[in-house]
């Protein structure tokens, strides 16, 4: 949506009305004077700050966290010399005293070759932050701490716990679908009845390495659920994309061929999968307690299959 070259003039006040009732924050700055010639009234909202102290950027800089200030003014300033859009996240100054991260994208605006002008709009990025922050947080706990499974090397269930909440509520942020896979072993008491603990333990590891190999994008995260029960994670993963790993984990495990005479054939898993979009309404918990009944479908309906909530 295109931003006013000066502050909306008398007659544009549905032109106003639209802009001022979106959450982001539109701006324009005078590229010769260096002053504000608008900022939307959200900016009171959001940091307290009345939108007619927002005088020259010297306001805008002095807003800023100290550790943020300097490169975020060289950057913008750089970029904007150059005539070159750009965005630039920083933590600005609330009235009270806090601070609130901020995204900032401007667009340059050129006349003859020369800038005159730079718009732009201001977005609330905290939440998003205060994200990346517990997953940065959550991977030093996992390098530090021992989260993983001291027989399979995955993720023990606690690091599950841990992940599924956080990708559940990052996934209700951006509304983005989350999908999870549980696996069981197929017959597995009858597989250590025959073959002893020792082996059972050995094909626990094969299957947990296979998982991990199936389950390969960047964020997808494999975890031992207890016992022979396997949980997967699949962020941003839509319904076909959940159904088409966990059918890629199943054949994984075939292909390991580990005979399993007790039953006359080769050790085999079941899986449910189930993919949603949180919202407000929805449980995580009743979310996995779906997927586990998918999974034991798949139990009844003769094992070594995939089941979709």
């Amino acid at each position: 949506m295109p931003l006013p070259s000066a502050e909306p003039a008398p007659d544009s006040d549905v032109y106003r009305t639209l802009l001022e009732s979106t959450k982001a924050i539109p701006w324009r700055i005078d590229w010769k004077t260096l002053r504000f010639t608008y900022i939307g009234p959200q900016i009171e909202t959001l940091l307290g700050w009345t939108p007619d102290s927002w005088a020259t950027v010297e306001d805008w800089a002095a807003r800023m966290h100290p550790e943020d200030r300097e490169r975020v003014v060289n950057f913008c300033v750089s970029q904007s010399q150059a005539g070159t859009d750009h965005e630039a996240d920083y933590r600005a100054l609330t009235a009270g005293g806090g601070y609130v991260w901020i995204r900032d994208v401007v667009h340059v605006v050129r006349k003859e070759g020369e800038v005159e002008a730079l718009i732009g709009f201001m977005f609330d990025i905290s939440e998003r932050k205060a994200t990346e922050e517990q997953l940065l947080t959550l991977q030093q706990e996992l390098e530090a701490l021992s989260y993983r499974d001291g027989l399979t090397g995955v993720a023990n269930r606690r690091m599950f716990d841990t992940v599924f909440d956080l990708e559940w509520a990052r996934a209700r942020q951006n509304r983005q679908p989350l999908s999870v896979i549980l696996a069981d072993v197929d017959h597995f008491k009858e597989y250590n009845d025959h073959y002893g603990h020792l082996a059972g333990d050995d094909s626990l590891k094969l299957v947990a390495q296979a998982l991990g190999s199936a389950a390969a994008r960047a964020r997808d995260f494999v975890a031992r659920f207890g016992g022979e029960e396997f949980a997967i994670v699949l962020p941003e993963a839509d319904a076909a994309a959940g159904s088409l790993i966990a059918e890629r984990c199943r054949q994984a495990i075939a292909e390991l061929a580990i005979p399993h005479a007790a039953i006359g054939g080769r050790l085999s898993i079941s899986l449910g999968v189930g993919t949603l979009i949180p919202n407000a309404e929805d449980d995580p918990r009743r979310f996995l307690d779906q997927v586990d009944g998918a999974l034991y479908a798949a139990k009844d309906r003769g094992r070594d299959r995939v089941e979709s909530v």
